[in-house]
């Protein structure tokens, strides 16, 4: 009689399982507050820009190489190191997805700044809102910071949590470890500054085509986990476009048909003043209490994504067995 084929395959099962664990021990206990990993990249990275800076995108495009080369190699180190055992391979997987995903912190920030606009307390409020996002908080007014604690939980459940979710199911622990350093790498060099136009271009475009998939995932996702299905499916496709970023234009959209809010307009980074366009005209501006639900909506996604990706990892095995 035939043994029953396994629910799992092994590498699956460990991605399954040590992601599962990964995202728990981020609900439990957030990012860690000492030796954070990405942390200690950032500060690797930013002695190898020491090294090699100059206003020239080759320059710009070694850096990225050599940063996100050498995070994707250790990840393939350390999983090879481990892959003949499935508990090892796992407790690996829950390390780094504990690592570099971001929610529980993500959700954390936005209520704290939540909370100080609720009592009134602008302060405090601008105090915080550097924690979460690059706008100049002194620039913003209350509703204008709920905006933003939006705008930045829709957008960080893509780049914190969903896409490293995604190239972890597809390309295990180096697909996680170097998503994070790509989407790291674009938050130090990959902005428009004079210092980082040139030099950052490699890092910026590297970050668009790797967030691509988690993106449309994140905004696929929201309008299933959202109150509100049609508007985002609306909001996404009349006003992704038209955001500047290929990769945040469909999570905000989709966030914000979702929520029944309007997002974008005008804001500034560093004394930048830059004019957005508003997605989800249709909606109502942005209210404190939205932000809770723009957390509880991103909490959501989450959970769904994990299902999403083990889901996929055990149909891809399917078709390989069937193929074989």
């Amino acid at each position: 009689m035939p043994g029953r084929t396994p629910l799992f395959s092994r590498a699956t099962g460990a991605f399954a399982y040590g992601a599962a664990a990964g995202l728990a021990v981020d609900l439990l206990v957030g990012d860690p507050r000492r030796g954070h990993p990405v942390a200690a990249f950032g500060r690797a990275a930013a002695r190898v820009e020491d090294a090699l800076w100059r206003d020239h995108r080759g320059r710009g495009a070694l850096h990225t190489a050599v940063c996100a080369g050498t995070t994707v190699a250790a990840g393939a180190l350390a999983a090879r190191a481990v892959r003949g055992s499935r508990a090892g391979s796992a407790a690996l997987t829950a390390a780094a997805v504990w690592s570099v995903v971001g929610g529980t912190t993500l959700g954390r920030e936005a209520r704290a700044i939540g909370g100080a606009l609720a009592a009134g307390d602008l302060e405090v409020a601008r105090e915080r809102l550097p924690h979460l996002c690059g706008r100049d908080p002194q620039s913003l007014d209350g509703p204008a910071m709920a905006r933003a604690v939006v705008e930045s939980v829709a957008e960080n459940t893509s780049d914190a949590v969903v896409g490293a979710l995604f190239w972890g199911a597809v390309a295990g622990v180096p697909g996680l470890v170097g998503f994070r350093a790509v989407n790291t790498l674009d938050a130090m060099v990959g902005h428009k500054s004079p210092r980082y136009r040139r030099y950052g271009w490699a890092s910026a475009r590297l970050d668009d085509v790797a967030g691509w998939p988690g993106a449309r995932l994140t905004a696929a996702l929201a309008t299933v986990a959202g109150p509100d299905p049609r508007g985002a499916v609306r909001a996404w496709r009349a006003d992704a476009a038209r955001h500047p970023s290929p990769n945040a234009g469909p999570v905000e959209a989709s966030f914000a048909g979702a929520l029944g809010v309007r997002l974008g307009g005008t804001l500034s980074y560093a004394g930048r003043v830059e004019h957005r366009p508003v997605l989800n005209g249709e909606g109502r501006p942005v209210e404190v209490a939205d932000i809770d639900r723009a957390v509880r909506l991103s909490r959501r996604v989450t959970g769904l994504t994990l299902v999403a990706c083990v889901g996929g990892r055990m149909i891809a095995s399917a078709l390989k067995r069937r193929n074989a």
